[in-house]
């Protein structure tokens, strides 16, 4: 896995770069996010949110920003296909993905998108004042933008050690959800935890037997700097193994469309 997370480590410093370079789009009027809480949506819904152009800044700030040193070929066709698309094409892209298409053909392409959209996600979350957000109904979802979680987070520290928080896949947000409940049928008598015998322990599976998925779960207490995106990549053996035993994972990490290239 080496090369692969070379260029995943590749991605984030651009992803990084973007983040501190790009302007905050102007925040959500606190009615439009009080209008929706009070309709139990989520403010930034990933499907219906209106795109600022300014996020195709983002992207473009990523492509120049990506080491090409240890690229394949592919990945480096991707960025120089992006660059010379029609600015509709590659809102196309996005909106496919945002509403959870993704065509084979444009894979690649769409692994850039998906990553310049995280920074605009991300951005656009961190304007949102918290105070006025809510959970959603379904708990397993962002209660920013309506997105699954990439994995959960069990603290070591704080007011209450030992909470659960979930990550946003697409905007970051991190939102408290009780242990020992499937975050995605909300069953609680059929769940387990499955790791690799001789590993930290810091990164776990918590499968669930009542609708056969899974959701990786990481742990402060075996790793005080563990991070629930880098980590989440890192330990893809324990997704790979965990898939091979018969659960789906609960919902896909983004950025795993990097292992087709």
């Amino acid at each position: 896995m080496a090369e692969w997370l070379k260029f995943m480590a590749a991605l984030s410093r651009a992803q990084h770069a973007a983040a501190i370079s790009l302007a905050r789009s102007a925040p959500l009027d606190s009615d439009e996010i009080q209008e929706a809480v009070a309709s139990r949506k989520p403010p930034l819904a990933a499907e219906t949110h209106v795109l600022d152009p300014k996020w195709r800044e983002a992207l473009t700030i990523l492509l120049k920003s990506l080491d090409r040193s240890t690229m394949p070929s592919s990945s480096e066709a991707g960025i120089d296909a992006l660059r010379t698309s029609d600015p509709d094409a590659v809102e196309a892209l996005a909106h496919d993905f945002l509403c959870g298409t993704i065509d084979e053909r444009n894979t690649i392409s769409t692994l850039y998108v998906t990553a310049a959209l995280q920074v605009y996600f991300t951005l656009a979350a961190a304007s949102m004042p918290a105070p006025l957000l809510r959970l959603l109904p379904e708990r397993g979802a962002c209660p920013c933008c309506g997105s699954p979680p990439v994995a959960g987070l069990i603290t070591a520290s704080g007011q209450t050690p030992g909470t659960r928080y979930l990550y946003c896949s697409l905007c970051s947000t991190a939102w408290n959800h009780v242990r020992a409940i499937c975050i995605t049928c909300e069953n609680s008598g059929a769940l387990s935890l499955r790791g690799i015998e001789g590993d930290s322990g810091g990164a776990k599976a918590e499968v669930c037997d009542d609708c056969h998925t899974y959701a990786k779960m990481l742990y402060q207490a075996k790793d005080m700097q563990i991070d629930p995106f880098a980590d989440d990549l890192a330990t893809l053996g324990l997704d790979m193994m965990v898939s091979e035993a018969g659960w789906a994972r609960h919902a896909p990490n983004p950025l795993l469309l990097a292992r087709s290239l």
